[in-house]
Order: C-alpha cells, then structure tokens, then sequence
C-alpha cells in the first residue's frame, strides 16, 4: 500500500470535516514558539470523532502491516498519538508502549511507559510533524532503550525543510498520511479558502519562522 495523492486528500478533507484543521490566514493563530502561522492543526481532535478516527486509524494501520510486515511493537509519542497509536497496535494486534518527552521526576523514572523487549522491531506514531524535533527526540529515547526503529508514522506534516533534513540527519524514515500541499488543493476545490489566501498559505510553509 502506497500512501497516494487520493489517500491524502482525503485524509485532509476528514481533518478538516472535524475541524481538526483551521485555517486562517487573516487571522493568524500565534505557536508555542511564538511564530505566527495561518494555519492550527490539533490532530486530537480525531479521537471525539469516531467515524474519522476509524478510518485514519485503519488506514494507517494497513500501511504499517504492508510496508512493516516485521514490527513487533508500536510507539506513540507522548501526548497527541498516544490515543492513535493505541487504536493502531490494537487492530494490528501488536503491544503499545507511549514515549514522554523526558524521563519522569518521580516513581520509577520512566521515559518509556508500557512493557517492552530490547531488541523489539519499533513503528513509531505520531500525530503531527512540525519541525520534528521532539518526535526524533522519542525515537533516540527508544534506540536508547535497546528497540529497533524501523520507520515512523504520522498524520500529518508541515513539509518544513527544517523537518525533512532533521528526519534524515537522524536516520529516522518517515511516512505521513496527509501533509500541507494535500491540504491546500482540498481547501481550494472547496472553495474553502480564494486564490490570494492560497498563495499567503503557500509562502507562509517556506519561510514560517519569518512570516507575519
């Protein structure tokens, strides 16, 4: 199974259904980081849905089975996939285990919460791509730990450049079920957004450390 130009378009139009996705270009919304961006994404939202969770998760699910026919274990990264990568290990039958940003300050100290092998083959999941730096961040925490990567799943990306040499400087392949030129040609054909907020969404991906 491919992940094609249809695939994620409609994963795109469903985020957008739920509201998962909103743009607004004239209005932007300010990040943590403290860019201004033309466009929110809370892929959380899929999982008070329960049709467009099915089918994000089933599709997402068949992907794994085909292109990691040899995982043995699946990762969510804490907190946004940990919902999704619970609803994907269980349709693949497969043990979950969720990886938090740091290890815990109290208890036994954990970074890794659930039970696992070493040596275990790894599919990691995660809801949203930015810059992807704490999603690496989770992968190192499980070489660390002794599991074998294999590949990492995500919703959907931004397409950063930054993302995709932080991605390949780590080792780390990726694969995401929609990403942000699906989005804009479905935004478009539903006339959900005119030509000029096309073009301001555009230059804002490029460049979005420096738009305003």
């Amino acid at each position: 199974m491919e992940i094609t130009a249809s695939i994620a378009k409609d994963v795109a139009s469903t985020l957008l259904d739920i509201e998962a996705i909103k743009l607004s270009p004239n209005a932007p919304f300010t990040w943590a980081s403290g860019w201004k961006s033309p466009i929110y994404c809370d892929n959380r939202m899929l999982l008070s849905y329960p049709e467009a969770r099915e089918k994000v998760a089933l599709t997402m699910s068949r992907f794994i089975r085909e292109k990691y026919p040899e995982v043995q274990l699946i990762a969510g990264v804490a907190t946004g996939a940990i919902g999704m990568g619970m609803l994907v290990a269980d349709r693949l039958g497969l043990p979950f285990v969720y990886v938090r940003p740091e290890p815990k300050k109290h208890g036994r100290g954990n970074q890794i919460e659930g039970a696992f092998t070493s040596g275990e083959k790894t599919v990691v999941i995660e809801d949203l791509i930015s810059t992807g730096m704490s999603s690496i961040g989770a992968v190192k925490a499980l070489r660390e730990s002794g599991l074998e990567v294999l590949g990492m799943v995500a919703i959907f990306s931004y397409l950063f450049e930054v993302a995709q040499n932080n991605f390949r400087s780590a080792g780390v392949h990726l694969d995401t079920l929609s990403q942000y030129n699906s989005l804009l040609e479905e935004a478009k054909d539903r006339n959900y957004i005119s030509e000029q907020q096309l073009e301001t969404l555009a230059k804002w991906r490029l460049a979005p450390d420096k738009w305003n």
